[in-house]
C-alpha cells in the first residue's frame, strides 16, 4: 500500500491550503448568502423591501449586513437613485451569476441525495 503524501496537509496547516475550496465555501455558503443570491438571480433587480418580503425569516439588520458584504465581494451590485424619496436597488453581478452552474449542480445533488441523507439520519438515530 502506498500513500500519497502530497495530498496530506502538514500538521497545523492553514485550512485554506488543506482544502482549496474553503474560501469559496466561506464566501458563498454563509447563512443568508445563498438565498439572497438565489432571489436576485431568480427575480432580477429588487429593492430592499422586495428582498425582505421574499426572505421572510431574515431581519432587516442582517439583510443589510449580508447585502453590504455581497457588494464588497463583488457578487451583488447596489444602485442608488438620488430621488425623493431615495431609491436603492440590488442586482446580482456577473461574478455572482457565474455561480449559477455551482448552484444548479448542488440543486441536482440535493434532489438525488437528500433522501439518502435523511435515511442515514434515521438509521443512525435508531441505533
Amino acid at each position: 500500500m502506498t500513500t500519497n503524501t502530497a495530498r496530506r496537509p502538514a500538521t497545523g496547516a492553514d485550512p485554506e491550503q488543506a482544502c482549496p475550496i474553503a474560501g469559496v465555501v466561506d464566501l458563498v455558503f454563509s447563512r443568508w448568502t445563498t438565498p439572497i443570491l438565489w432571489a436576485l438571480n431568480e427575480f432580477g433587480r429588487q429593492r430592499f423591501v422586495e428582498l425582505e418580503r421574499r426572505l421572510t425569516s431574515i431581519s432587516p439588520k442582517v439583510l443589510t449586513q449580508r447585502l453590504r458584504q455581497l457588494e464588497r465581494d463583488g457578487l451583488v451590485r447596489r444602485t442608488y437613485y438620488p430621488e425623493v424619496p431615495p431609491r436603492v436597488e440590488y442586482e446580482i453581478s456577473d461574478l455572482g451569476r457565474s455561480l449559477a452552474p455551482l448552484f444548479a449542480a448542488l440543486a441536482e445533488w440535493s434532489a438525488a441525495k437528500l433522501p439518502q441523507v435523511e435515511q442515514a439520519r434515521q438509521d443512525y438515530d435508531a441505533r
